[in-house]
């Protein structure tokens, strides 16, 4: 069984260009990220697999990026980003839902899940892209401010 992903071969590992199989690691990655991303969004099973299969291409396949985070506002909330955890970017007044596919404590490498967004004048991401940023440009989706009075 083939699966099709839509990185472009000069974004990818040299070993990507061969014939790779499907290992034991890979499989591993993919069913946590199944399991987060469940709990996570409400999508139909289809759905649920074809990003399931494009993180774990871009987790084990794509080449190591540099974080692109001016293109993006800073965030004013401080966010836990987390594997298969859905935030958001807003880029030019512009808000786009984004899926974490790799993570470390400064920056995530997240995947466009909003069918296009416009970086600027001439550079696009596609649905499905993925792109480096610092976790202090990530948005949460839902925000309820509290507020107390003492």
């Amino acid at each position: 069984m083939e699966f099709l992903t839509p990185y472009k071969s000069k974004s990818l590992i040299p070993d990507a260009q061969s014939e790779l199989e499907f290992s034991v690691e890979h499989a591993k990655f993919y069913i946590d990220f199944v399991e987060r991303l469940s709990r996570s969004m409400s999508v139909s099973d289809a759905t649920m697999v074809q990003l399931a299969l494009n993180s774990t291409a871009a987790h084990f396949l794509l080449k190591p990026q540099m974080p692109k985070s001016w293109f993006f506002d800073t965030s004013t909330m401080c966010v836990y980003s987390e594997l298969a955890k859905v935030f958001q970017l807003r880029c030019r007044g512009v808000n786009a839902q984004v899926l974490v596919v790799e993570t470390n404590i400064q920056a995530s490498l997240v995947m466009l899940l909003s069918n296009d967004l416009s970086l600027n004048g001439t550079k696009s991401l596609m649905q499905f892209e993925c792109i480096k940023v610092m976790n202090d440009r990530l948005y949460p989706l839902n925000t309820k401010r509290h507020i107390v009075a003492a």
